[in-house]
């Protein structure tokens, strides 16, 4: 999957949030990281057409 580079990243900031005790802000990551899984595993389902849409939308990876 191109886009798991967006886990890692997840990840590591929910990491740095319960080492340096932020309960809160590592809960809000994890709830991220959920709805990353869970939308790009939509649009993986949903093919190309669905990344079309969603890059032309201004979705995507930031430059």
């Amino acid at each position: 999957m191109r886009d798991d580079w967006i886990f890692d990243v997840l990840e590591d900031l929910h990491n740095f949030a319960l080492t340096n005790g932020l309960p809160a802000l590592a809960a809000q990551i994890h709830t991220a990281q959920q709805v990353a899984e869970a939308e790009i595993s939509a649009l993986a389902e949903n093919g190309d057409e669905a990344r079309g849409r969603a890059m032309a939308n201004g979705g995507g990876r930031p430059n």
